[in-house]
């Protein structure tokens, strides 16, 4: 009969076998994931025998699905981020670190304004970004905005799993199209949008490119399609000083600058992320009221 290290050391063997990086961290969030018990309760339990033979399946299959190059996030169903478990289906991307910085900044502006304020996160996907900021700045009401049937329902999902149905609904929108009026006017508009150049969307890693949504990565010829099209369009929805905050890829933040100039944009700013890669624009829109 096996102990839970056991069955730890079993699977991160198989996946160390296979090559993958981060195999002892993912093999802690499988094997806690079968067995329904929190990293530090397997810790204290390792030497203990691990009597339900389901749970050694449900991590050896988990373990296969991971060997094939299926990501651990969706495996588990679930990802942190910015504290907030984030359920996730491969209808939306996989939160990821880098995108937190886009987070912060956002929740850094709201919490400057002062008072109750409107964002809208588009291009939402899972929603983690806009869920983010209405559970750090709680006086913002946050619209989650994607074109995706299958991202709306994780949006919706994510808002009860992290209790902010109060303060955050979602709705459908075309980022690529003018906005609907009836959305009303916003303090910030935040996007993560699609910024992979179309050829290299080939090039991606494998758990990228076969199980992560297409849609959710072609930012047309140049990788800056959805960039042009929200700075052109959707300004029309910022109050006056509102704020239009973008994640990019890594060498895009010029071009990003520029295209919010030629929109209008002023006090543009760029923020770096822990590699040093100027990851996020944020620029102003005054306009006539």
């Amino acid at each position: 009969m096996d102990t839970y290290n056991d069955i730890y050391l079993n699977a991160r063997r198989k996946l160390r076998s296979a090559g993958i990086k981060a195999s002892d961290v993912e093999t802690r969030l499988i094997v806690a994931h079968a067995t329904g018990k929190s990293r530090e309760e397997l810790l204290a339990s390792s030497r203990l025998y691990v009597t339900d033979e389901s749970v050694i399946e449900a991590v050896e299959e988990m373990t296969a699905r991971r060997i094939k190059g299926e990501p651990v996030a969706y495996i588990l169903g679930e990802w942190e981020f910015y504290s907030l478990p984030i359920l996730v289906s491969k209808a939306v991307m996989i939160p990821r670190v880098d995108t937190e910085l886009l987070a912060a900044t956002a929740i850094g502006m709201m919490k400057g304004r002062g008072g109750q304020t409107r964002l809208l996160d588009l291009c939402a996907g899972s929603g983690c970004v806009g869920l983010a900021v209405a559970a750090n700045a709680p006086s913002c009401r946050v619209v989650l905005a994607d074109y995706s049937d299958g991202a709306l329902v994780i949006c919706r999902a994510n808002m009860l799993r992290n209790n902010l149905s109060r303060n955050v609904t979602a709705v459908v929108a075309d980022a690529l199209e003018p906005p609907p009026q009836i959305l009303g006017a916003f303090d910030a508009i935040v996007s993560n949008p699609p910024y992979i150049p179309t050829r290299e969307l080939g090039a991606l890693d494998v758990s990228i490119r076969d199980y992560e949504p297409a849609a959710a990565f072609d930012g047309g010829p140049d990788g800056l399609y959805f960039f042009r099209a929200i700075a052109a369009n959707w300004a029309s929805l910022l109050k006056p000083g509102g704020n239009l905050i973008f994640e990019c890829g890594a060498g895009q933040a010029g071009p990003v600058t520029r295209i919010l100039e030629d929109a209008e944009f002023s006090d543009i700013s760029v923020h770096r992320d822990t590699l040093g890669i100027d990851r996020v624009v944020a620029g102003t829109f005054w306009y006539e009221s």
